[in-house]
């Protein structure tokens, strides 16, 4: 009876071990994904580039916009425009607008992908402002560019032959302010001066 304790200590220290290297695993999970999927183009994850294509076909496709917040998130967020036709390998450039209705800042990032799904690869974002956090100001309103084109290689793949449209989705949530902000917002109010 007195070895049974230790090993059943030992296996409850083990078992423990193990949920927190999940819980650990887990929280890793989310970011690793994330960089896996803008490497492959892999679940609609537009590819990133530093410049655009230096080929340009004569065909257009329609690019479609699309925007959401998630539930708690207190900011409107919406396209500028709906639709852009562009030619495959041309630079394209379009604004996404949010607001901040709150008396509050807000800070937020957010996901996108696109469908349908296999265009992903072919998708590449030059410039966005997803690719780092935002924060809106209480009552501010912003607008936010996107620049991107559609890659020409797009019709080498016979998969992808027939496809002529495509929707870029953002989705937009809550994050914590950056700790420099609130250091600057806590110093301007001790200056006397007002955080808006």
């Amino acid at each position: 009876m007195t070895t049974r304790i230790p090993s059943n200590r030992r296996t409850a220290a083990s078992l423990a071990g193990v949920a927190i290297c999940m819980v650990g695993l887990s929280f890793a999970a989310v970011p690793l994904y994330q960089i896996f999927c803008q490497v492959t183009g892999f679940g609609g994850t537009p590819l990133r580039a530093d410049a655009g294509s230096e080929r340009i076909l004569d065909e257009t496709i329609t690019v479609s916009f699309d925007a959401s917040i998630e539930s708690g998130m207190p900011w409107t967020f919406k396209p500028v425009q709906k639709n852009m036709d562009i030619r495959i390998g041309e630079t394209g450039l379009a604004f996404y607008t949010a607001h901040n209705p709150t008396d509050r800042p807000v800070a937020g990032t957010a996901v996108f992908n696109v469908t349908p799904f296999k265009i992903g690869p072919y998708f590449v974002k030059i410039d966005c402002f997803c690719f780092t956090e935002q924060v809106l100001k209480p009552g501010e309103t912003v607008d936010m560019p996107v620049t991107f084109y559609v890659d020409p290689e797009i019709r080498d793949d016979r998969g992808t032959e027939e496809v002529k449209g495509l929707t870029l989705s953002y989705t937009f949530y809550e994050t914590d302010l950056p700790d420099g902000y609130v250091t600057a917002a806590r110093s301007d109010a001790g200056n006397g001066q007002s955080v808006n």
